[in-house]
């Protein structure tokens, strides 16, 4: 399995960027370069413990669909998302927030099998992990300039 470790400093509220982490809205405008889609499930708003969301996008050239579970919650501490269905063998996702004076650390743990064995870890090793990477990195550059524009 592969791993993948983010932290980031945002000047604003951990409600807020609690809050921002799981807006579906804000998701799909971070991915519009793939053009990201929830098309069934939770498809606006705030996701919520328990609720699924189905998304199309299309990555590498490929039209795909991946649902997801929002399994644990606590507000606005934490949440934890897993695949139901998509082209992964496994994926689980960690959102962790911890408040630090005016900042609040997001921190993502994206955890990730990909199928057809040792063809699969060769892919995620030299490609999928960084493509992968520069994904969450998109939609955490977003949450951050949203929070910390709009709300202090």
């Amino acid at each position: 399995m592969s791993a993948i470790y983010l932290k980031t400093i945002i000047q604003a509220d951990i409600h807020i960027v609690f809050d921002l982490a799981r807006d579906i809205d804000l998701h799909q405008k971070s991915t519009f370069k793939t053009g990201e889609k929830a098309i069934a499930g939770r498809i606006s708003g705030l996701i919520e413990e328990g609720e699924t969301v189905t998304w199309r996008a299309k990555h590498l050239g490929i039209y795909q669909t991946h649902t997801s579970k929002i399994v644990s919650m606590e507000k606005p501490y934490q949440f934890t998302d897993i695949m139901l269905k998509g082209t992964f063998k496994s994926l689980k996702h960690q959102h962790i927030f911890n408040q630090d004076g005016r900042n609040t650390i997001m921190t993502d743990i994206f955890e990730f099998e990909s199928p057809l064995g040792i063809i699969g870890k060769f892919f995620n090793h030299f490609f999928l992990k960084n493509y992968l990477t520069n994904f969450l990195l998109e939609r955490n550059k977003l949450i951050k300039v949203t929070a910390e524009n709009n709300f202090n």
